[in-house]
């Protein structure tokens, strides 16, 4: 199922465009106005003078100008970043090193090195480190290295990136599904983490408009149909709020903005309810006018007066006030009972904080200002620093422990002493203890989270306090890396593992010798590197481990053949032809003995593939095709679970994958069935399963409890349209509540 979307032609004369590219100078230099310091203009326009002639002659996907793409970039930094002159010089400039004559020695010699290293940073790579990572985690690796060194780098590249999104409609398929993945694996978190929070919403909505394009729709069409009694609502509630706080002469704004369609879909999933059910599809949030010594004060006097119009629901009360975010958001969020029995979510917050949930961390640089204690952001950098510190780890690892380490939400857990501690969502008593020192953490037998004694392994819960329990006999174990979330704990269990493999492999370097000499080999790295490669693993120390421990006892060694210093590989038996059909027609859960054809791109060759196990798709649904390690080409749908880690991090091995019109074959899926638990409701789901609409069923549980029943079925259809249709007539049936597909194992 291909969404097409209609592009309008670009047609612009020469003259209009030198007109347009003029036009959006101008309002950059408009919105910079503000920041412009004497000589700045000067220097702003050296630099788009440098981009518009390196640039001169190249156009983007949709035909327009190069130069517009800086242009607009520049414009987010300053408008929606909160940016100055030197970023609107680097953001100007941000593509020309790697694609034009300029080279980073001409922007040093205008305009100086501090703006020649963030522009450097901003260039990718071009050569690729190691051959089994992807050319995206190493680019990401290096922004993140000089995010350290200068955060600006990070926030120019977001506004590269949510301009990117904001003009991908003339890009093929495979380029937005990868771009749009990318960008919700690790951009969106990215902006979250950095404090802004309008980029990182509308970021993960960009990417759900490419990779869900019909969940999109149906949101946002629902949104709009709603909207006039959503505005009435938000009115109605709104109205006694107003009154309470002028009479109590507050200097306040309040109004109610829309979720965006990702979190409500989220929620969604989340919750497993349908739109209607979803309660929160907007916030009220209002803003106060207060003095930096009396915020806390005017915020909890707003909530008060909140609370006394609308019940609170005491468990949904979040005080950022206290404790803000390590992203620097500061608010008090509170869940109500509006009119009409729904629940309304209340944010209240000053002005600074505000420009400080959506300039993030730009706007906090501006109130940082003269303070030299250190923040929440410069923390975090440190423990960023102190993780790349010690990379020698492959990077889609790196990229895997930075997400998990430094872009999930946080908890904030107390030492015995009382002194806080940040940590992120997810970390166990024995990442605490890694964070407390790396001999703590490597000698932890166990911890007491409130004086009660825990596994080592046990999560930890904001305001837990902990104590470590550690013993000089312990030492790290490979299960432990399974217990650990933060790069500190990892890295550092890595390396006490790397040094006991080392000691290891000693004895497995002398038995590989004396197994060479005997058939005149050497003792070369290559040779060890052809052996490592030969048995499937990673390095030769693996393979001098392997050795050790007897799991590998060399036996082919005697099919080599030495030669000089070098080993040369026995030739590979060739498997015979059929039995590889064979495997992957099973592989695919399919009953017929001709794989199903798949069309790729306009050529209709006949291609073998195997459906991922992951997601289960089936005819109709958004596919991508991806090229695996030893299996071949696997189909997992847009929005498997998967799909966004494969795509982000693999983007060079997806293909562009279409359903050929064959109705012959049929595929396994399931679908779940919850409602009311009535007299013959199993019989009316088997007769329209199997009678009316001749489906077969694979398999049927059924369980019944206290008024309500939940069903999962089996079945095989030969499409999504098929299935589509049986869940709206299952839907309709009289008592069932919903009706979702799952992923049959």
């Amino acid at each position: 199922m291909e969404t097409t979307i209609d592009i309008p032609k670009y047609n612009l004369t020469e003259e209009e465009e030198k007109k347009e590219i003029l036009r959006q100078y101008r309002g950059l230099l408009r919105v910079l106005k503000p920041k412009l310091k004497p000589g700045d203009k000067e220097l702003v326009r050296i630099a788009f003078e440098m981009a518009a002639e390196a640039h001169k002659t190249m156009r983007r996907k949709s035909g327009e100008p190069y130069i517009l793409h800086p242009l607009a970039v520049a414009k987010i930094c300053v408008e929606e970043i909160g940016l100055g002159v030197r970023s609107t010089i680097c953001a100007l400039l941000h593509d020309t090193v790697e694609d034009t004559d300029i080279t980073l020695d001409d922007i040093k010699r205008e305009f100086g090195t501090e703006i020649a290293k963030i522009v450097d940073g901003l260039t990718k790579i071009s050569t690729v480190m190691d051959t089994n990572t992807s050319q995206q985690a190493e680019n990401f690796k290096k922004i993140l290295l000089t995010l350290t060194d200068d955060p600006r780098v990070i926030l120019i590249k977001l506004a590269d990136r949510l301009h990117n999104m904001r003009t991908m409609d003339s890009m093929k398929r495979e380029k937005q599904l990868k771009i749009s993945s990318e960008t919700v694996y690790v951009y969106a978190p990215l902006a979250h983490r950095m404090g802004l929070y309008n980029i990182k919403t509308e970021m993960e909505d960009l990417s759900m408009k490419y990779m869900e394009p019909d969940t999109y729709r149906y949101i946002a069409q629902k949104l709009n149909d709603t909207k006039r009694e959503r505005t009435k609502y938000i009115n109605d509630f709104i109205r006694p709020l107003k009154e309470k706080l002028e009479k109590a002469h507050f200097d306040f704004e309040i109004y109610g903005r829309p979720k965006s369609i990702h979190s409500i879909w989220t929620k969604m999933k989340k919750k497993g309810v349908s739109f209607e059910e979803v309660y929160d599809l907007f916030a009220i949030r209002i803003l106060v006018n207060a003095s930096l010594e009396k915020e806390k004060e005017e915020c909890w006097k707003v909530y008060s007066i909140i609370t006394d119009a609308y019940n609170p629901s005491p468990e949904r009360l979040r005080d950022w006030l206290s404790n803000p975010k390590s992203n620097g958001y500061e608010a008090l969020h509170t869940t109500v009972m509006g009119p009409q029995g729904k629940w309304v979510e209340v944010q209240i917050r000053t002005k600074r904080m505000n420009e400080i949930a959506e300039k993030g961390l730009a706007a906090h640089w501006k109130y940082k200002e003269g303070k030299d204690d250190e923040s929440r952001f410069d923390k975090w950098f440190h423990q960023i620093r102190e993780a790349l510190g010690n990379q020698d780890t492959n990077s889609l690892d790196f990229l895997q422990d930075f997400k998990t380490s430094f872009l999930a939400e946080e908890i904030y857990v107390y030492t015995p002493k009382g002194e806080i501690r940040m940590l992120p969502v997810g970390a166990t008593a024995l990442d605490f203890a890694f964070s407390v020192h790396t001999a703590v953490g490597s000698r932890c037998i166990g911890a007491k989270v409130n004086h009660k004694l825990v596994p080592i392994g046990t999560k930890l819960r904001s305001g837990d306090q902990i104590e470590i329990i550690t013993s000089a006999k312990q030492k790290p174990s490979q299960e432990w890396l399974n217990l650990v979330v933060t790069t500190k704990a990892k890295t550092k269990i890595k390396d006490t593992l790397k040094e006991e493999k080392r000691k290891v492999a000693e004895d497995g370097k002398h038995i590989l010798q004396k197994k060479l000499e005997a058939i005149g080999g050497m003792m070369t790295q290559h040779n060890m590197e052809e052996l490592a490669s030969f048995y499937k693993l990673n390095s030769s120390l693996d393979l001098l481990y392997e050795i050790a421990i007897k799991k590998i006892d060399l036996k082919e060694l005697k099919d080599f053949t030495a030669s000089g210093d070098r080993l040369f590989f026995p030739k590979p038996a060739v498997k015979p032809e059929e039995e590889k059909t064979e495997t992957e027609t099973k592989h695919s859960g399919k009953k017929d003995k001709d794989a199903e054809l798949i069309i790729f791109g306009e050529s209709s060759d006949k291609i073998q593939y195997t459906l991922a196990n992951c997601c289960k798709p089936i005819p109709g649904d958004d596919v991508f095709g991806f090229v695996t390690t030893g299996e071949g080409l696997k189909i997992h749908r847009t929005n498997c679970p998967n799909a966004a880690r494969l795509l982000a991090n693999y983007g060079h091995r997806v293909v562009k994958t279409k359903w050929a019109k064959n109705k012959e074959i049929s595929f396994l899926t399931g679908l779940k069935i919850i409602g009311l638990d009535d007299v013959g409701v199993i019989h009316k789901i088997t007769n329209l399963i199997s009678g009316e609409m001749k489906f077969n069923i694979a398999a049927m549980t059924i369980e019944a409890a206290e008024g309500i029943f939940k069903g999962n079925i089996k079945i095989f259809v030969h499409d999504k349209d098929e299935l589509d249709e049986l869940v709206r007539r299952l839907t309709d049936l009289p008592g069932i509540e919903r009706v979702d597909r799952y992923d049959t194992e």
